[in-house]
């Protein structure tokens, strides 16, 4: 973003105070005061143990031009500042401004799993023919959202945001700040029932979307979920005028369904009803992910791009880190690592790669911890291990106190190989090391907290010792 001060004050609804002039030409917004940039406005947010503001004066001696500064603060420094009566308010308002001002279209995108896959399936896709932005890693809430318009270029044609959330509301103020011309919604599973309570609710917040969205926008959603509709129905007093559906699934009852589904080396191919005649390929695994292909494509679609063009941007499609990250280790060990996320939907999800990759010797899964699942989180690992347990793996690792519920739901289940329970990283990670074979595939899988990817880094690095074999 390339404005002058007073632009900006107008921009955010505030006013510019102290040696402030409306003709400061500004280059870009900066909220971590150690990362400034040449002439940029620094933007001091408050956290749980620290307040912005008292590092607004550090910052302009170390080169930022300006400041926003909340008008309920005593002692402002001297500087160029412009005052606002809530900082993350006026900076949520401001990015609002810029897009509205830039004429870009807006891809919006949520669900329980898959947001972050299907942002980049779309980018991929429409940057094979028009100018797009989109949300950076996992920047997807009431800052980072604000934080990725802000980053985008002037002459950006289309920007695709990921909209995530914890509890009711949260999207709605997102689709305030960016109202979609296309709304996507990847499915509603159990992520944040410790919050809503119920699938129900966890579908009212994700379908914030739509009701956010602008006049004639198209709505694509997962049709084989059937929450939706219902609570579509109940929504459709706050759905904006003309609102168009698109579904997509597995089922052939969607709008868009997969025909041909093949899992290959590497990847996936299909083709899907909307283009009979098309084959595509997919370098990522899983027929979760071919679903997520098909939103893609509908958005795509809806944005003129070519079939042509389409193959091809699924053809090189390039993924945020672990959304089942391929890695071969130093000794040739496959490694899946899908470690960022987890919940029960997601699970068997990752569950159904591992069972259906091939040309490996034995098949490991290690789970960790899925987290925020409410009162019923104990029964869900125990499903989660008896679904892993039918797959006929010939080792299931559990790592955590919760996943150690997984481990006894999967020695229930005639169908299981070696079963394992740790609670101690470095001791799972060392059993791993001396268990599997270079000609093994391991999968990690769980949420975020976990940090298992640290153990699918250390196998990665490792020389496999196969004392215990798998």
């Amino acid at each position: 973003m390339e404005r002058t001060l007073g632009q900006i004050a107008d921009m955010c609804g505030g006013r510019l105070i102290g040696t402030a002039s409306a003709q400061e030409p500004i280059q870009g917004v900066v909220i971590d005061s150690r990362k400034l940039v040449e002439r940029c406005l620094f933007v001091p947010l408050g956290g749980a143990n620290v307040d912005g503001h008292e590092f607004v004066e550090g910052a302009l001696q170390a080169g930022a031009v300006a400041s926003f500064w909340q008008k309920d603060r005593a002692n402002a420094p001297a500087g160029n500042l412009i005052e606002v009566d809530d900082v993350l308010e006026a900076l949520q308002t401001l990015a609002g401004a810029y897009l509205q001002a830039s004429g870009a279209k807006v891809v919006g995108i949520t669900g329980s799993n898959g947001k972050t896959t299907t942002k980049d399936m779309v980018f991929s896709l429409l940057n094979t023919s028009l100018r797009v932005h989109k949300t950076q890693g996992n920047f997807n809430n009431h800052l980072g959202l604000p934080l990725t318009l802000l980053q985008m270029p002037e002459d950006t044609q289309v920007v695709v945001l990921e909209m995530g959330m914890s509890d009711l509301g949260e999207i709605a103020k997102l689709a305030q700040i960016a109202p979609p011309d296309v709304a996507i919604v990847t499915n509603i599973g159990e992520s944040h029932l410790l919050n809503l309570g119920s699938r129900e609710n966890i579908a009212r917040a994700k379908l914030e979307i739509a009701s956010g969205a602008k006049p004639g926008a198209l709505l694509i959603y997962n049709g084989d979920e059937p929450l939706i509709p219902p609570i579509l129905e109940e929504l459709a007093d706050s759905l904006p005028a003309g609102l168009r559906t698109f579904t997509f699934g597995l089922g052939a009852d969607n709008d868009d369904y997969p025909l041909g589904l093949m899992q290959v080396s590497g990847g996936m191919t299909f083709s899907a009803h909307s283009e009979e005649d098309i084959g595509f390929s997919l370098p990522v695994p899983g027929s979760h992910n071919v679903t997520n292909a098909l939103a893609a494509l509908a958005a795509a679609r809806e944005f003129g791009i070519d079939a042509s063009r389409m193959q091809e941007g699924l053809a090189h499609l390039q993924l945020t880190g672990m959304r089942i990250e391929r890695l071969t280790s130093v000794s040739g060990l496959t490694i899946l690592n899908d470690a960022y996320n987890s919940s029960p939907t997601s699970a068997r999800a990752a569950i159904d790669v591992l069972q259906g990759l091939a040309g490996c010797a034995s098949k490991v899964l290690v789970l960790g911890d899925m987290l925020e699942l409410g009162p019923e989180e104990q029964a869900y690992h125990r499903e989660i291990g008896r679904y892993a347990a039918r797959a006929g793996f010939d080792a299931i690792y559990a790592y955590g106190p919760l996943s150690a519920y997984a481990a006894e739901g999967a020695r229930e289940t005639p169908t299981a190989g070696s079963v394992y329970a740790f609670t101690d990283k470095a001791a799972m990670i060392a059993h791993l090391q001396a268990s599997l074979k270079p000609e093994d595939a391991v999968l990690f899988k769980a949420s975020r907290g976990m940090r298992l990817e640290e153990a699918a880094y250390a196998l990665r690095d490792a020389t496999l010792t196969g004392e215990n074999g798998a």
